[in-house]
């Protein structure tokens, strides 16, 4: 496992960071059993940063973390990067909520669930746009000098709402979708944090799936997945990208990777990106997801990538409102 510095933090971290959101119980495909061997061998190749959120099931995934590390935690706390997230809710009138008491209330319940004094990294999950920079700032700068959290951060914020927040109350990280379908964190977002000094973490690179690999024009999708109602997933755009997945693959194959492997390897190759937050959806899938992090991709490789990604229908993702 290659690691780095989080920006500005001084973290040393994994480059490959285990995203749990899988473990929710209302979007899940882990028993709490295999979800525990799962941290279990990430953290045997070396991963050490772990993202979670009280939203993955009402703290489910917090407590299911907590338990797999729970004996690393007290022998070796300093050893392991815990990044928790707060600001959504279950409340479809108000999915994203950054009120004080709010992002307070999931700081501290994460802390309880993970068994832990002090949070590395709290990060708002979502901007709120009822909420005033200046007000989540200073609830973050709170749990900071309460010993609560080391580092604050923001996920899924745009490039105009960072700037917002940072110019109140240093950033320290930024979390945001990326991946080549979806590029569009390289026109402000990533500059802003390469020239600020922002850790950057990236989230989603393997596209809903769609750069596994394992997708086909003929899948389908449960009603409650957000992707059953994405049109990247469907018709023209799908077999337009599937067909681009292929040229990937075979790019891929000849350098002795996956096609997944091959596009988290590219975000992990692009300037200003620290750490890329892996979701495992199975257990045999861990060793190549995180081998990803000891792909080194030529200059040419990376134009390569660019060339077949070009042709690309861009692809969003699900939003407080879409999953709510």
């Amino acid at each position: 496992m290659r690691y780095t510095l989080l920006g500005r933090t001084g973290l040393e971290v994994s480059r490959i960071a285990f995203g749990t959101g899988q473990f929710g119980t209302d979007r899940g495909v882990f028993d709490e059993r295999d979800a525990v061997r799962a941290v279990h061998r990430a953290r045997e190749l070396g991963v050490n940063l772990f993202d979670t959120a009280q939203v993955y099931g009402a703290g489910y995934a917090e407590r299911v973390l907590g338990a797999a590390l729970r004996d690393e935690l007290r022998r070796d706390r300093d050893g392991l990067v815990i990044a928790a997230k707060g600001g959504l809710t279950a409340n479809p009138g108000r999915p994203r909520d950054s009120r004080p008491t709010w992002l307070r209330q999931d700081a501290e319940g994460a802390l309880r669930a993970l068994g832990v004094d002090h949070l590395d990294l709290y990060q708002v999950h979502w901007p709120d746009p009822a909420t005033p920079a200046e007000a989540v700032a200073e609830v973050l700068q709170e749990l900071v000098d309460e010993g609560k959290v080391r580092y604050v951060g923001v996920a899924d914020y745009g490039a105009e709402e960072l700037a917002a927040l940072d110019a109140v109350r240093p950033v320290d990280t930024a979390q945001s979708p990326y991946h080549l379908f979806r590029r569009g964190i390289e026109e402000e977002l990533l500059p802003y944090a390469r020239e600020h000094g922002i850790g950057t973490l990236v989230h989603s690179p393997l596209a809903g799936g769609l750069l596994t690999g394992r997708l086909t024009a003929d899948t389908v999708f449960a009603p409650g997945d957000w992707r059953a109602h994405s049109p990247a997933f469907h018709g023209e755009a799908l077999r337009r990208n599937l067909a681009l997945v292929d040229r990937l693959a075979d790019l891929a194959g000849a350098g002795g990777l996956t096609v997944g492997q091959l596009a988290i390897a590219w975000v992990l190759a692009q300037p200003g990106v620290h750490a890329a937050v892996v979701g495992v959806h199975s257990l045999h899938t861990i060793d190549r997801c995180l081998a990803a992090a000891e792909a080194r991709l030529s200059a040419e490789d990376l134009a390569a990538v660019d060339r077949i990604a070009a042709d690309a229908v861009p692809v969003g993702g699900a939003t407080p409102e879409t999953v709510a």
